[in-house]
Parts: C-alpha cells; sequence; structure tokens
C-alpha cells in the first residue's frame, strides 16, 4: 500500500517548524551545545579578569596555575562544544532538505501529477536553493538561541558588576534588535522577488538548452537569446536590490551595537577611574564588550537570513499546495490484466457531447479490438481531447460525459484507469540511463515481447545503430537522439506498456515516409491481430496510419463531422487538404 502524502502546512512558518519538530533531537542537542559554546565564549574575559584579580595582582602562582587550569578547561569545552552543536544543526538541516526535496519530487511525480505553471527550471531551483534555504533555519535558531544565551550571561555579569552596566545591556540589546526589525519586512519581500526571478531565469535557461537543436533549426537563436538576457536582468536587478537591503542592515546593525558598546565601555572607564571597579572587572567588562559586538551582529543578521528561510518556505509550501494535474478518483482496486497475459482486458470509450473550449459536442466511442484514426482540424482542439483523455481538464471546466466502460473516467482510482487506459503526449521525454530502461521501465517484458515492440516501432533501427544494442547509454532527455528516433523510442515504450485502449498523440511526425509505413503497420499487427481485443486511438494526419484504420473520425469546429474509412474519406475535400499534403 502507498503511503499517504504528507500534510501540506497551512503557511510558510508552519513548514519551518514542522521540519524542526520532525528532528526535535538533533535540534535540541544543536541548541545546547551551541548554547554552550557561546556562553564559554562570553566566560572567557571574566575568567581573565578573574586571573588578573586573583593570581597576577596577587603574585600567587598556585592560583595562577589554578585560573590557567580553569582557562584550559573552557577552551576545551568551548571547542567540543561548537563542533557538537555545528554536527547536530548542520545533521538536522540536512535531513529537512533532503526532506523537502523528495517532498517536492514526490508531488511532481505523483500519479495524478501537479497543476503548476512552473518551468522545469523553476522546480529545480526550488528543491535546491530554496530548500537549503529553509533546512538553514536549524542553525539559524541555533546561532539565536545561543547569541541570545551569551547576552544573557553578559547582562548578568555586568549586573554583579555594577546595576547601571547590567541594565544599560539587558535595555539596549532588545532596543537595538527592536530597530533592526524595521528592515526584516523589505528583505522578506526582496527575497521572495529573488528567489522567483532566479528560478524564471533558471527555467528559461533550461529550456533554452533543451530545446537548442529545433531554436538553430528555425534560427530564433537571437530571440531566445534576447528573452533570456530580459528574466536574467530581472534577476540580476532582484538580487542587487536583496543584497543592498542586506548591506543597510549590516550598517544599521553595526551602528547601533557601536554605539550601545561604547556606552558600556565608557561607563566602565568611568566606574574604574573613580576606583568602584578594580582592574580585573574593568578588563573583564571590556572583553565582554568586545565580545557582545558579534552576538549582537549576529541576532541581526540571522533576522534577515531567517526571513529569506521564510520566503523559500512559503515558495516550497504554496508549491506543495497546488492540486492535482488529473482527477484521482475513488480508492483503487484490482485491474482485470491476468498473470501472464500479453494484453490487458478489452476496455470502451465513449465520449458523449462533451463541450469545453474548442470542443462543440464532440462524441465518439472506441470499442474492442477498433483501430481508430482521429483527424482533428485545430491543434488546440487535438489537446483538448488529450487532456480531457488523461483526466486533466479540472470538474466544471467542462460538461458531457467521458466514460471508460461504463464508469465516468475521472471518477476512477489512477491505478485502474492506467490499468485500461494509456493516453501517450506527443512530447517525448526519454531518461539518462540505457536504452533498455527507456523502453522497459518495470523490466517487465520478455525478451521476444522486447523485440516485438521494438520492431512495431521502428525503434530496433536505434538499437542497432549502436555496438552496445539495448544497453547503449542515453543522455538526459535523449540529446544525443534525432527527433525521429526518440520518437520511435517513446512508441516503443507505450506499446509495451499494452494497456486496454492505447491513445497515441501524432506518434511518426518526426519519421520519413518509409518508417511510417512500418510504423503503422506494425501498430495494425501488434495490437490488432486475430486474437487480440486491445484498442488504438491515433490523433494524426498520416494516410499511412489512416489507411490501416478500421474507422476514421473526422473533427471539425469541435465535432465529429465525418466518419469512414481512409479510402472513402478521401472523397471529402476537407479530409483530403488535412491528410494528402
Amino acid at each position: 500500500m502507498a503511503e499517504a502524502a504528507p500534510t501540506v502546512p497551512r503557511s510558510g512558518t508552519a513548514l519551518l517548524f514542522r521540519g524542526i519538530r520532525q528532528h526535535k533531537a538533533r535540534v535540541l542537542g544543536c541548541f545546547v551545545f551551541l548554547a554552550s559554546w557561546n556562553l564559554c565564549e562570553a566566560l572567557v574575559p571574566v575568567v581573565i579578569g578573574l586571573t588578573i584579580d586573583g593570581a597576577v595582582l596577587t603574585g600567587d602562582p598556585v592560583s595562577l596555575l589554578w585560573w590557567s587550569g580553569v582557562m584550559c578547561l573552557l577552551f576545551a569545552v568551548l571547542s567540543y562544544s561548537y563542533r557538537a552543536g555545528a554536527r547536530f544543526g548542520f545533521g538536522a538541516s540536512q535531513r529537512i532538505t533532503h526532506a523537502l526535496r523528495v517532498e517536492i519530487a514526490a508531488h511532481v511525480l505523483s500519479p495524478v501529477g501537479a497543476r503548476t505553471g512552473m518551468l522545469p527550471g523553476e522546480t529545480l531551483s526550488l528543491a535546491t536553493s530554496d530548500t537549503d534555504r529553509v533546512g538553514m533555519v536549524v542553525r539559524q535558531l541555533g546561532y539565536t538561541v545561543a547569541a541570545a544565551a551569551s547576552v544573557g550571561v553578559s547582562a548578568w555579569v555586568l549586573l554583579r558588576t555594577d546595576l547601571v552596566l547590567g541594565l544599560v545591556v539587558l535595555v539596549g540589546v532588545p532596543t537595538v534588535l527592536a530597530l533592526i526589525q524595521v528592515l526584516t519586512p523589505v528583505i522578506a519581500r526582496r527575497s521572495t522577488a529573488q528567489q522567483e526571478s532566479i528560478a524564471r531565469a533558471a527555467g528559461t535557461a533550461t529550456d533554452l538548452v533543451r530545446g537548442l537543436r529545433p531554436l538553430k533549426g528555425i534560427g530564433a537563436e537571437a530571440e531566445a537569446s534576447l528573452r533570456y538576457r530580459r528574466v536574467s536582468q530581472q534577476a540580476c536587478a532582484a538580487s542587487i536590490d536583496a543584497a543592498r537591503s542586506h548591506g543597510n542592515l549590516t550598517a544599521l546593525t553595526t551602528v547601533l551595537s557601536g554605539l550601545l558598546l561604547g556606552v558600556v565601555a565608557l561607563l566602565a572607564g568611568r566606574l574604574a577611574l573613580a576606583g568602584e571597579i578594580s582592574i580585573g572587572e574593568l578588563v573583564a567588562i571590556v572583553g565582554l564588550t568586545q565580545f557582545l559586538a558579534e552576538p549582537i551582529a549576529a541576532l541581526g543578521e540571522l533576522t534577515a537570513q531567517a526571513a529569506e528561510s521564510l520566503a523559500s518556505a512559503r515558495r516550497i509550501r504554496d508549491f506543495l499546495a497546488t492540486p492535482a494535474l488529473a482527477a484521482t478518483g475513488a480508492p483503487g482496486h484490482p485491474g482485470g490484466r491476468t498473470a501472464g497475459s500479453p494484453f490487458a482486458p478489452s476496455s470502451v470509450l465513449v465520449l458523449d457531447d462533451v463541450r469545453t473550449g474548442p470542443l462543440e459536442g464532440l462524441s465518439f466511442h472506441v470499442d474492442p479490438g477498433e483501430l481508430v484514426g482521429l483527424v482533428v482540424d485545430d491543434p488546440a482542439s487535438a489537446d483538448t481531447v488529450m487532456r480531457l483523455l488523461r483526466a486533466e481538464l479540472p470538474e466544471g471546466a467542462w460538461t458531457g460525459s467521458v466514460t471508460l466502460d461504463g464508469e465516468q473516467l475521472h471518477e476512477l482510482a489512477i491505478d485502474v484507469r492506467r490499468e485500461r487506459l494509456l493516453v501517450d503526449h506527443h512530447h517525448v521525454d526519454l531518461f539518462e540511463g540505457t536504452l533498455r530502461g527507456n523502453v522497459d521501465l518495470h523490466g517487465h517484458l520478455s525478451g521476444t515481447r522486447l523485440q516485438e515492440v521494438l520492431h512495431a516501432s521502428a525503434a530496433d533501427d536505434v538499437v542497432g545503430l549502436h555496438p552496445d544494442g539495448l544497453d547503449q547509454p542515453v543522455t538526459a532527455a535523449g540529446s544525443t537522439y534525432s527527433g525521429g528516433q526518440r520518437q520511435r523510442v517513446a512508441l516503443a515504450r507505450a506499446l509495451g506498456v499494452q494497456p486496454a485502449i492505447l491513445v497515441l498523440d501524432h506518434p511518426t511526425t518526426a519519421v520519413d515516409t518509409v518508417t511510417e509505413h512500418r510504423i503503422a503497420e506494425g501498430i495494425r499487427r501488434l495490437r490488432h491481430h486475430t486474437d487480440s481485443a486491445s484498442s488504438t486511438l491515433v490523433l494524426t494526419t498520416s494516410p499511412a496510419l489512416l489507411a490501416l484504420a478500421d474507422r476514421v473520425l473526422v473533427v471539425e469546429k469541435g465535432r465529429v463531422v465525418a466518419s469512414g474509412t481512409h479510402h472513402d474519406l478521401v472523397a471529402l475535400e476537407s479530409y483530403r487538404e488535412a491528410v494528402l499534403r
């Protein structure tokens, strides 16, 4: 049984704290050890002051040895605490990042998909830089706890030394931090804009690289370059704005913390001159003053970093909240394929008076064993038909009925729907690996069946072009193959799945006429032999495929206007214009 998908958090903040809760043991370890490290850092000037008063000024060698031992122990604890805290924090951070990447990938790769308008490069940016920023929140909180603890200890030491000094720190630090928060919302907004613009640039670059060959083919390199330059400049401007905000924050933090610590040092100096504090206490106060500059600055910077993490968390949460692309249907139940059967059982597909977008009352049916050709006059209509058969049109966006074996298609569970109906998209996606892995994704095809599938799709030519045959390497997106080779491999993959009904979207547009005839005969032979009840619906204008179809349906202006064999329909002028070019 598949694991239930994680519940999408209500907000970006909830997503951040969900990760912290899931790794609370490591997070707690990070907080404790980093707080111990910073407390030891704060105690170093205090121990130095005590050493001066108790050993240096008195000239007592035993006291000097004792305080030297205390200092060594302090540095040992300091060093170990930092290493342990950083290790716990990094471990929790990486686990949170990994879990989010897996969740994003699961959302995209879910059988029902994700209805998002993001380009592939944008999704990649979300799963890399944004998840990294969210994971960093553990370390940010750890350093915040550590800085707050060290400021608290410093204030306590100063209170014991002089009430006014302690109150200045206790009141001044929160005041400085409150003033710094003025810039935090600005940083959050600009960080969001920066991440979004970088993601758009990455998405455009990814699409540009993937489509480089066709761009060169139509001479559109200059226009593509111009578009990328435009989004890249937007990303550059957004990054500069974000960096400017960070610079302003750093400047404000430095000025305010410098003024606060200057006041503390001035008060301590006057107390020393008045003889109200010892030399060791003066040294301790000056040392604490210098030390406090770092945690106060860190607290200011951490608010900005937290704003960035929150901005990324919001982007991830919004992405995870995108609805399913395809209808999910009812809970799954076993399909009808019998063990060892080369074909799925028969099914009937019926569209009745479908109206949506360019479709104006589209009605047709595909019976068991039929090879049906569908000639559509408008690419938008063809795309709508494919989305309808993939159950990707939102409920309420269309009227009419689409049934599979008498059941509403969008109400069927995704596993049952895929068992009976496979809709093969015209866009070809090949995966990095081997040719065998791309054709037989699950390794379920026997050697004989695999050869039949390769021959029917004319992909055996692709196999024969490389000495490694089926074990030849395939690069990401199949970039080393031509368009026709990729199309044949994708067709072989679809034929190998063996659904009851297979829907193909213009499967031979990138192959030559001879290969087109081979493929048409191969599909007929593989799926429509005497004992077969499997059906095939082909959206195409290829005469080779249409000539072997049992029926050809002609769709014009969103409805079927003619039906018959290819031989009968060539008498129609509009049909001849569509297919005999």
